[in-house]
């Protein structure tokens, strides 16, 4: 007896939606959900960035908040930010790991060069004449903060290491002048604009834009029920000076001042190649750097090469 039978199908086999056939713990969150995830990720940066950027700024006590998004189009968050900024782009999470996203963090000039004032001892005000090019110790100050934030945003993303308590990850990749160069995230995606504005007790305020591709924001926010830090990087910093980072590697120029000497016009005039002029060195001379005097020394060699012994400083709040 033959029992081989073909069946056919009486009607269409169901069709599930996602939500209802995904495990729970892969879907996203709902949108109250996010919204109440965002919210916290908002706070909790802005608390840890008020204790970690309190070094970098002569030990201030900071107020820090981190605004609502905004969401704008990628090429119209580029024209927000502008054509030039101090603009860097950060990696967050583990270096070269599944968990890490990319960022768009940028200060305006004027906002960099007020921050590096206070970091030096200044009362950090902003200037409506800021230069076409970032002096060297206003770049280093940004890529300071960029780096600080970087490991911020991966410690509220990602949490701490099990071992040692830090962050995971956190570094600026690359910097740029001009945002789109550094190509953050789709121009015809969308993104989001979160304005931090970091205030200190004396009433200066700087800001500065975090832009981050929408569909990254997803991956930044800590899945429900995630234990978030209740502090900033637990790692101490130092206040940020001139025998500290980031500005003990700024190279200097000093030059000495050998001999000083007064010709008339028309000497000046006259010379010429193979012209002699009689110079008469002092005991000491000073070393200079620009226009500041440094110090006092006297003209030697050391290892056949000249040299000069510093002998004394001007005392402090003396000039030249």
């Amino acid at each position: 007896m033959r029992m081989q039978h073909e069946f056919a199908a009486a009607r269409t086999a169901a069709q599930h939606c996602r939500e209802l056939t995904t495990h729970s713990s892969g879907r996203g969150p709902r949108p109250e959900e996010r919204a109440v995830l965002l919210t916290a990720w908002r706070r909790d940066l802005a608390r840890a960035l008020a204790e970690d950027l309190s070094g970098l700024l002569s030990g201030d006590r900071l107020d820090v908040s981190v605004s609502e998004p905004e969401t704008l189009s990628g090429s119209a968050a580029l024209a927000r930010i502008g054509p030039i900024a101090a603009n860097c782009l950060l990696r967050v999470g583990s270096s070269g790991g599944s968990s890490s996203e990319t960022v768009l963090l940028s200060f305006d000039f004027a906002t960099a060069i007020a921050l590096t004032d206070r970091s030096f001892g200044g009362d950090g005000a902003r200037t409506d004449n800021a230069p076409d090019q970032l002096p060297r110790s206003a770049a280093l100050l940004v890529d300071e903060a960029a780096s600080t934030i970087a490991q911020a945003i991966t410690l509220i993303s990602h949490g701490a290491d099990p071992v040692n308590g830090a962050a995971t990850g956190g570094e600026v990749i690359v910097r740029s002048e001009t945002a789109a160069r550094l190509k953050p995230f789709d121009p015809e995606g969308e993104a989001l604009l979160f304005t931090i504005l970091v205030a200190n007790r004396d009433g200066r305020e700087w800001r500065c834009v975090l832009a981050i591709a929408a569909e990254r924001m997803e991956r930044l926010l800590p899945a429900p029920g995630h234990t978030r830090p209740q502090s900033g990087n637990p790692a101490k910093r130092t206040p940020a000076g001139t025998i500290a980072a980031p500005f003990a590697a700024i190279p200097l120029p000093l030059h000495v001042v050998l001999a000083e000497v007064d010709l008339s016009v028309a000497r000046l005039q006259s010379l010429a190649p193979g012209a002699c002029i009689p110079l008469a060195m002092g005991r000491q001379v000073p070393l200079m750097m620009g226009e500041k005097l440094i110090a006092h020394g006297s003209i030697g060699t050391f290892e056949d090469r000249m040299a000069i012994r510093l002998a004394r400083f001007p005392a402090e709040g003396s000039a030249r």
